[in-house]
C-alpha cells in the first residue's frame, strides 16, 4: 500500500535569530503548513504527484515570503528574471523556463512546456510567447516587486556582491533566515497513490545577479529530477555548484547504481559532494517507497512534508 506524501522547501540559508520576530516566524510556519496541506488534499483525492507539486510550487510563487514569483529578488539592473522546472517521474518528461519576466507563475509555464511542447526548455522572450500562447496569466514586470526585495538589492549594491556572499552586517529584516544570506528557491516533490513521483522547482535567482544568469532551478538533473525507478528531488542552494555536481540526478544515480538508500544518497550529495566545492544549501527528496529526506548543510532550510492523513510536519532550523 503506497503512502502518498508531499514535501516542500522555501529556500535555505543562514539563521538570523538576533533580528527574528516571533510573528514573522509564525507566518512562515503557517504558509508552509497550508501549502503542504493543499498538496496532501490533492493526493488524498487521487490527484497525481505532478498535479500536487505544480500546485504547491504555484502557491509558493504566490507567497511574497519566498523568492519565487511574487516577492522575487532583483537583478543588478533592478529587474526580475524567473526560472522554473517540473519533471514527471512516470514518463521522464520535463518542462522548464528560464529568464521570464512577465509570466505570473513560471511553474505553470514549465508544466505547459512538459505537456504541450516537444521541447524541454524555453528561455526569455520565447518562453514568454509560449506561455502567452498557452493562455497563462501574464503580468507587468513590477508585479513581482516588493519593498523588502528592493531594500535587499540596495544593500547588495552597497556591498558590491550578490547576496549569497553578503555577510549580513546591514541585515535589518526579521526573517527567521537572513534574507541577505538565503538561497531563494522553492520546490516540491511528491509520491501519489498510484506510485508515481514528480518534482518541481522555481526561483527568482540571486539578489544582484547579472542579467541573463541562470542557476540550477530550471535545469533537469541539477535543481530538479524525478524518476519512478527511485526518487524525486528538488534542490536549493549555491546554484552553480548544484549544476556542476548534477546534484538532483546524482542522488538518483547513487541509489540506482550504488545501491544507496535515500538518506545515504542525499546525505552523500549535500553533506559531502556539495561542501567539497564550497557549496551550501539542501534538498528535499522522496523515494518510491515514500521515504522522505530533507538534508541541508546550511544553518536552516524552510521545509515541510506530510503523508496523506497526517498533520504537516514543518521545520526551519536544524533539528536538535
Amino acid at each position: 500500500m503506497v503512502r502518498a506524501v508531499i514535501a516542500i522547501h522555501g529556500g535555505a540559508g543562514a539563521i538570523a535569530r538576533a533580528s527574528m520576530s516571533a510573528g514573522k516566524e509564525q507566518r512562515y510556519i503557517q504558509a508552509l503548513s497550508e501549502i503542504v496541506a493543499s498538496g496532501q488534499a490533492i493526493l488524498a483525492s487521487g490527484g497525481s504527484a505532478l498535479e500536487a507539486v505544480t500546485e504547491a510550487v504555484r502557491l509558493l510563487e504566490e507567497c511574497p515570503l519566498f523568492n519565487a514569483g511574487k516577492g522575487a529578488v532583483f537583478t543588478h539592473q533592478g529587474s526580475h528574471e524567473l526560472d522554473a522546472s517540473v519533471m514527471d517521474g512516470r514518463s521522464l518528461e520535463a518542462g522548464a523556463v528560464a529568464g521570464v519576466r512577465t509570466v505570473r507563475n513560471p511553474v505553470l509555464a514549465a508544466r505547459a512546456v512538459l505537456e504541450n511542447s516537444p521541447h524541454v526548455m524555453f528561455t526569455g522572450e520565447g518562453a514568454e510567447k509560449f506561455a502567452a500562447a498557452q493562455g497563462l496569466e501574464m503580468v507587468s514586470p513590477d508585479f513581482f516587486s516588493t519593498s523588502e526585495r528592493r531594500e535587499q538589492l540596495q544593500r547588495a549594491l552597497q556591498s558590491e556582491g550578490v547576496m549569497l556572499d553578503h555577510d549580513g552586517a546591514a541585515h535589518t529584516s526579521d526573517d527567521p533566515l537572513d534574507a541577505d544570506r538565503k538561497f531563494g528557491t522553492v520546490g516540491a516533490v511528491a509520491l501519489d497513490l498510484a506510485g508515481n513521483l514528480a518534482a518541481a522547482t522555481s526561483t527568482g535567482g540571486m539578489t544582484n545577479k547579472q542579467p541573463g544568469r541562470v542557476g540550477d532551478s530550471p535545469i533537469v538533473g541539477a535543481g530538479c529530477y524525478a524518476n519512478n525507478a527511485n526518487v524525486a528531488v528538488s534542490c536549493t542552494g549555491t546554484g552553480e555548484v548544484f549544476m556542476r555536481t548534477l546534484a538532483a540526478y546524482d542522488i538518483a544515480a547513487l541509489m540506482e547504481y550504488g545501491g544507496l538508500s535515500l538518506k545515504e544518497a542525499s546525505d552523500r550529495v549535500v553533506m559531502e559532494k556539495i561542501l567539497v566545492l564550497g557549496g551550501s544549501g539542501g534538498v528535499i527528496a522522496v523515494d518510491r517507497e515514500g521515504n522522505v529526506a530533507l538534508p541541508f548543510n546550511s544553518e536552516g532550510m524552510y521545509r515541510g512534508y506530510g503523508y496523506v492523513g497526517d498533520a504537516p510536519n514543518i521545520g526551519i532550523y536544524r533539528e536538535k
